[in-house]
């Protein structure tokens, strides 16, 4: 297998997520990883430094790609913002429509159309589920988020949402509270090692389908992520399952503008199917642009 000593691939970088043209999550698409391996996928990872790099291999059929995802520290199963971004990337050069892509979390489908704000991409997540927070498991995080209980809103249980990965779901009652998050990433990250969650989707309630996230991320080794399509599907799992929402509903999460890359993640919850669309937009970065 080839290695970055041995050539150097193309990475495309793309904002996912963003909002009227701004923020967004940053993305590394490789269109031809074929002749990577998972170290050497690891290293293009990490050299590109976002949360995720999506690595794309060609199908037998034009619509048809296997995609892999690597953050900077390990692969992940499924990522939502790098979706998107490989979708635009592709349709940019082969023209939009339906795309077929094969994860290790499942068969994902992404609809792309060309509009008049760009291209968009659609990407409909496997099945999602969702369950309790056990006792520990809720304790833990409070401590490491130096939050209490009584910071809790109510009327949206903490829960593991999944969607492809493992998400901690918990809802505070002040908006303010979840500005103001400072947390301890160092027990954080062990807690989410331990229980296998990817991040932790961190909301406060707007509206009934209006929701400003937060998304921690030490798995990957990233503080904080600014978008998190996975995340927003397993969300949107959620709020089927405990009849916060009707169906069908779409709803809005608004994530990254406290870390000043505000993004507009779109989750529609659809009507028997236990799958989640999300939809956004995505932007090539220029050279000099920002990174994570």
């Amino acid at each position: 297998m080839i290695h970055p000593a041995d050539t150097t691939p193309e990475v495309l970088r793309y904002a996912a997520f963003t909002d009227a043209g701004r923020g967004g999550n940053p993305a590394g698409v490789v269109l031809d990883a074929g002749g990577l391996d998972d170290a050497a996928r690891v290293e293009v990872a990490a050299r590109v430094g976002y949360s995720e790099t999506a690595f794309v291999e060609a199908g037998e059929e034009k619509d048809h790609f296997r995609v892999r995802y690597f953050s900077p520290r390990a692969e992940v199963a499924f990522c939502g913002h790098a979706t998107i971004a490989t979708a635009v990337a592709i349709a940019q050069r082969q023209g939009a429509g339906t795309l077929h892509l094969s994860t290790l979390a499942g068969p994902i489908t992404v609809d792309t159309e060309i509009t008049a704000d760009g291209v968009t991409a659609t990407l409909t997540s496997v099945p999602t589920r969702t369950r309790p927070t056990r006792a520990d498991e809720l304790d833990g995080a409070l401590v490491a988020l130096r939050w209490a209980h009584d910071d809790l809103d109510p009327r949206y249980p903490a829960h593991v949402a999944h969607a492809g990965n493992d998400h901690l779901v918990l809802a505070v009652r002040e908006r303010a509270r979840l500005a103001a998050l400072d947390y301890d990433y160092a027990a954080l990250a062990a807690l989410m090692e331990r229980h296998g969650w990817t991040t932790a989707h961190l909301v406060w309630a707007e509206s009934p389908t209006l929701f400003h996230a937060r998304d921690p991320f030490p798995p990957g080794g990233v503080v904080e992520d600014p978008a998190t399509g996975a995340a927003a599907a397993a969300f949107g799992g959620y709020l089927r399952d405990l009849g916060l929402v009707g169906v069908p509903s779409r709803v809005t999460v608004l994530q990254g503008a406290d870390m000043g890359r505000p993004s507009r993640l779109v989750v529609d919850v659809l009507a028997g199917d236990e799958r989640v669309k999300v939809t956004g937009t995505a932007a090539p970065i220029p050279p000099d642009g920002p990174g994570d």
